[in-house]
């Protein structure tokens, strides 16, 4: 289906907003994280583990966060996709092959340098997807610090490889990261699914009833075995949006998938992220070595974020235009292509979160992912910044009145 014109228009308007929200929320992000590093590695030490373990009911607050806010956070994204794929970058092969295929090759290189780096460790193989993500509110948050050189093409496309970056993500999630599965919690889930499938069926547009049986969902994934956090991937993908299948009059009103991502990407942008980044970010540095930092796993992490990502998404992008398939947006070159890549190479959030599925029951393998996420995204963030401070075109100042 052609999306109208006033919906490109919208879609267009909703771009703007999203990059505002994602950049700012970066920003949050990036403060709560030096927060964590500062109270970890000094006196405020033991209050900030009381705060990460103090009990909520049978769970202590680090659980309600990675497994309950999480929830929200891959809502949030799943909306975003759904809206990509259905009336934004996402919708025509035009716009769509060449972030897709970037994002794919900068998901296969950073894996495969962390498989050459870790592949004589069985345990430390469970981390291989660490270095694939790539965070988007963090990489938007260091772009917005070069204002108005950036090309709107740029921001357009990291923000599209960011986005089939997460949907990757989650298929490695939902495929790699479960265990013990429930055959009992299985079936229940799939019948509220179905249950949410005939809702929109029967084009209900109210939230109320996605949003009840989403925390019915949430409880029965809970429990099967599969991450509870893809409960808020399946309840955004059933949320509607315009399609053949509802009766939204979309030359006039929102989308019910429209006005919840409305609502919620404040709340995850400067709430849900920021205090995931405060529980999780908090690494105490005064007992590393420098060989800590050499050692296969936190390396791994690093070499796939800095190199990997740049490597395969450049790679991508080049043999896409020699080929004839796909062109640099307006305003890119080979160079800025290069900055973008650099830029992704920030995995923070989304690698944060999958070290803490892939070492759950391993304290010090986690700590060490966590060394390598958070030393991999530094660098790419200041070698992507830096490299674009350079060879991005300034912009023309207006001549001084006479």
């Amino acid at each position: 289906m052609t999306p109208t014109p006033s919906v490109l228009a919208r879609a267009q308007r909703a771009f703007v907003e999203f990059f505002r929200l994602e950049a700012a929320g970066g920003l949050v992000l990036m403060a709560a994280a030096a927060l964590a590093l500062l109270a970890a590695n000094s006196s405020l030490a033991p209050s900030y583990e009381h705060f990460r373990h103090v009990p909520i009911g049978t769970q202590p607050l680090e659980w309600w966060i990675n497994d309950g806010l999480m929830a929200v956070f891959f809502l949030l994204v799943s909306l975003e996709i759904k809206r990509e794929v259905i009336s934004g970058q996402l919708s025509s092969r035009d716009q769509l092959i060449l972030p897709v295929v970037c994002a794919c090759a900068g998901v296969v290189v950073p894996a495969l340098l962390y498989t050459a780096l870790n592949h004589g460790n069985g345990e430390a193989m469970r981390g291989w997807a660490i270095p694939t993500a790539t965070d988007i509110a963090f990489a938007l948050g260091v772009l917005a610090l070069l204002g108005q050189r950036v090309p709107l093409g740029m921001k357009l496309l990291l923000s599209t490889i960011a986005v089939a970056d997460d949907l990757i993500a989650i298929l490695i999630i939902a495929l790699f990261y479960s265990s013990d599965l429930s055959g009992l919690a299985l079936a229940l889930a799939a019948l509220v699914i179905a249950a949410m499938a005939l809702l929109k069926w029967r084009k209900v547009t109210a939230l109320w009833p996605y949003l009840l049986l989403g925390v019915l969902l949430w409880v029965c994934v809970l429990k099967s075995g599969v991450h509870a956090t893809l409960a808020g991937v399946v309840t955004g993908w059933m949320i509607p949006h315009y399609d053949r299948g509802n009766a939204i009059d979309d030359a006039s009103e929102h989308s019910p998938l429209e006005t919840l991502e409305h609502a919620l990407h404040p709340w995850v942008a400067y709430a849900i992220l920021p205090l995931f980044a405060f529980a999780n970010a908090g690494l105490a540095l005064g007992h590393l070595r420098f060989d800590d930092l050499l050692a296969p796993l936190p390396l791994g992490i690093a070499i796939g974020l800095v190199l990997g990502k740049p490597i395969g998404i450049v790679a991508a992008a080049l043999a896409m235009r020699a080929l004839g398939w796909a062109r640099y947006p307006q305003g890119m070159d080979f160079r800025a292509m290069l900055g973008l890549g650099l830029l992704c190479g920030i995995g923070f959030t989304m690698s944060l979160f999958i070290g803490g599925l892939a070492f759950a029951t391993h304290p010090d393998w986690y700590a060490e992912s966590v060394l390598g996420v958070l030393g991999g995204s530094l660098v790419a963030a200041v070698l992507g910044l830096v490299w674009l401070h350079f060879v991005l075109p300034r912009p023309a100042h207006a001549p001084t009145p006479e």
